[in-house]
């Protein structure tokens, strides 16, 4: 079973940086496709970012159109761990970020289809 815990998340002022940081356990983290989605206060969860996999090979990354260009995810498979870093950031773009993981063989934009979830970090970007 995969195990999943988050963190790096804080406040910041408009327009600055910050990392997220996903901690993973379990022997088959790195054949689990993975990625962030974000849940802000009375909203749903929606994708955010994850690794692209497609019939078990990994691709590049995909972005939602609302952090496109700012947001970058990555992947270090030797530290068991999965990055989300963002920049340009805006209030809007505070929530709570979760990271999570599906089972393979590719990847998805849907939360409903992904097996394992952290706790959440909770990100508060002030105007």
């Amino acid at each position: 079973q995969v195990q999943l815990v988050e963190s790096g998340g804080g406040l910041v002022q408009a327009g600055g940086s910050l990392r997220l940081s996903c901690a993973a356990s379990g022997r088959t983290f790195s054949t689990y496709p993975m990625g962030w989605f974000r849940q802000a206060q009375g909203k749903e969860r929606e994708f955010v970012a994850a690794r692209r996999w497609i019939g078990g090979i990994a691709r590049y990354g995909d972005y939602a159109d609302s952090v496109k260009g700012r947001f970058t995810v990555s992947r270090d498979n030797a530290k068991n761990t999965l990055y989300l870093q963002m920049g340009s950031l805006r209030p809007d773009d505070t929530a709570v970020y979760y990271c999570a993981a599906k089972k393979g063989p590719s990847s998805s934009r849907s939360p409903d289809e992904y097996d394992y979830w952290g706790q959440g970090t909770q990100v508060t970007v002030s105007s």
